[in-house]
């Protein structure tokens, strides 16, 4: 490429030969020539434009504001924030609650199964119970806060329902061996003989027919007399033709009287169980030796100690 200049005087001219390098550097000098004037030119015409620019200055007040608006949601968000952890601390206090109730329920269950004498590992409440089963493919969603309230309630009914059917349980069985303790059955003595039966004999000072109230075992002195039922002592003290006697209220009008003791040791009001040491024996009151009046009575009247004596405890 040839680049021709004509000079002004005397109409000389003068030729340049360009390569390709040469015309590359050229356009590119004149595009950034073209640049440079087109940003002067904004520069230069800038300052007419001056008073649309002010237009996005933001203002001290729209500042003010937009941090009012910011501190208001922070205080939403620690309200929401508290109303939150309030709704947990609900719920934790109710698993609580439920946990404790569990706990009570496996002592509980506890003690049933050993009165009740079930098999070890039929119903073992020390332990988890064994659940399993598949899952499925799609994994579930977590519960929402109502699902889990509905479940906790759920859970709290099933509780209250369990709870009472194991109480009525433990009262059946309560009951059952109370009956047990109060059922009077068994001889008073831990080893000796019949001496005298119940009715009509011989009375061993006169000699003449006299009613015998009771039953008499002879034994050694001071062995063991015990009670042949549970109750209440309501006698323990001298008695006119008794000797020091020992008297045990067992309920539903039954009680029991031990009498001619050499030694009483419980007192009225004590609360004795069956077979426990209630006196020692001896030959107080009217008596001619070592031996225990045994008597048997329901409603003030006196039953024959045989048919207690005999059958078989419960």
């Amino acid at each position: 490429m040839n680049i021709i200049f004509v000079g002004k005087h005397h109409g000389k001219s003068r030729a340049f030969r360009l390569h390709s390098s040469g015309i590359l550097i050229v356009v590119l000098g004149l595009l950034a020539f073209s640049t440079l004037l087109t940003a002067l030119g904004y520069f230069i015409g800038a300052p007419s434009n001056s008073a649309s620019s002010e237009e996005y200055v933001v203002s001290p007040e729209a500042v003010s504001a937009w941090r009012q608006t910011l501190s208001g949601q922070r205080e939403q968000l620690a309200e929401i924030d508290q109303i939150a952890k309030q709704r947990i601390d609900a719920l934790t206090l109710r698993m609580g609650e439920m946990h404790a109730r569990l706990m009570r329920l496996d002592a509980l269950g506890q003690r049933l199964t050993q009165v009740a004498k079930l098999k070890n590992g039929e119903f073992d409440f020390s332990t988890e119970p064994a659940v399993g089963g598949p899952i499925d493919a799609q994994e579930g969603q977590s519960f929402s806060e109502s699902e889990l309230k509905d479940s906790l309630a759920r859970i709290e009914r099933q509780l209250i329902n369990r709870e009472q059917q194991l109480e009525l349980i433990e009262k059946l069985y309560a009951n059952r061996s109370i009956q047990k303790e109060l059922f009077i059955a068994g001889r008073p003595i831990g080893w000796g003989w019949m001496s005298s039966p119940y009715g009509y004999r011989s009375d061993p000072f006169s000699g003449k027919r006299a009613w015998h109230a009771g039953v008499d075992f002879a034994g050694k002195e001071g062995s063991d007399i015990m009670a042949s039922a549970s109750g209440v002592v309501t006698w323990a003290g001298e008695r006119y033709g008794y000797g020091n006697l020992v008297e045990v209220s067992h309920g539903s009008g039954y009680s029991t009287r031990y009498a001619h003791c050499k030694e009483v040791v419980v007192e009225v009001g004590a609360i004795v169980e069956k077979g426990q040491v209630i006196a020692k024996m001896g030959s107080t009151g009217r008596s001619t030796g070592p031996h225990v009046h045994y008597e048997v009575i329901k409603n003030n009247r006196t039953l024959d100690p045989k048919k207690f004596i005999h059958r078989a405890s419960r």
